[in-house]
């Protein structure tokens, strides 16, 4: 973190997928200045965040081939630190408690879908000051 912020340039990558949330949510954090990389997959969102980093990374747990926390555990193994928010759509996910775990492997932040456009800003600003829920 070199502190030095212009604004809202910070790099968000997206990872889920559903296309309409990356596309949803590209929109939003694009709208607010962020500078958005979507990945469709686990694997997809280690290959980019290897290429070119980032400041957040907002991933859904439940993908195929490689999941949410597995996704995690990869960029944290590569970037001790990053900055994650971890999201679900709930359900069976409550009884599993992913979203808990993923606050344990590391994610600074997690969110249940669905969850409001204002949730998710309020989310992502407090992520990108560093704040741990």
């Amino acid at each position: 973190m070199d502190g030095l912020n212009s604004g809202n340039s910070e790099r968000i990558l997206v990872v889920d997928d559903d296309p309409g949330i990356r596309r949803t949510l590209q929109a939003l954090l694009s709208r607010a200045g962020y500078r958005v990389t979507q990945a469709r997959d686990g694997t997809e969102a280690v290959r980019l965040w290897r290429e070119q980093g980032g400041d957040l990374v907002i991933t859904d747990l439940h993908m195929p081939e490689k999941d949410g926390i597995q996704t995690i555990i990869e960029l944290l193994s590569h970037s001790p630190g990053a900055r994650i928010i971890a999201m679900s759509g709930g359900g069976q996910t409550k009884r599993l408690d992913l979203l808990g775990n993923a606050s344990l492997l590391g994610a600074v932040l997690t969110i249940e879908k669905p969850f409001t456009i204002s949730e998710m800003m309020t989310l992502v600003g407090r992520a990108l000051r560093g704040a741990h829920s």
